[in-house]
């Protein structure tokens, strides 16, 4: 089963837009980075840039609106996520509590929809897609 593991630091919603994380945090997260590899779960990883260095866009009334960062009334922001693939919800959840996250980082754990979780009809829709990169 394939897990998303949502990084959701804490004060990243008003970070500045250059603002970077200390070395020997990247180091510790290496390490648990390295520990997810060895284990043989890390499907993909990434850290995401503060929302003041990005965008939105809406579609209220049917038309895009773009409205840049940072964002009013945001609470909680991503920051980065990894991909992983697991046995079971339980599994995704110990690797989260490994992480060297902060004492207000929060890591939010989704399993990743399959196609086979729709139903005949769903995955008849989506057949032949191959848009993705790689």
């Amino acid at each position: 089963m394939r897990f998303m593991m949502l990084m959701i630091p804490g004060g990243y919603a008003t970070a500045a837009p250059d603002v970077m994380p200390s070395a020997k945090a990247v180091e510790e997260m290496m390490k648990y980075n390295e520990a997810l590899k060895r284990a043989g779960v890390l499907l993909a990883l990434d850290g995401l840039h503060p929302p003041s260095a990005g965008a939105r866009v809406s579609f209220k009334g049917g038309k895009p609106a773009v409205t840049d960062g940072p964002f009013a009334e945001v609470k909680e922001v991503l920051g980065g996520y990894w991909m992983i693939d697991v046995r079971s919800r339980e599994e995704a959840i110990e690797w989260a509590r490994r992480c060297p996250a902060g004492e207000n980082d929060v890591i939010e754990i989704r399993r990743v929809q399959e196609m086979s979780d729709f139903p005949e009809d769903v995955q008849k829709a989506a057949e032949g897609f191959s848009g993705l990169k790689g």
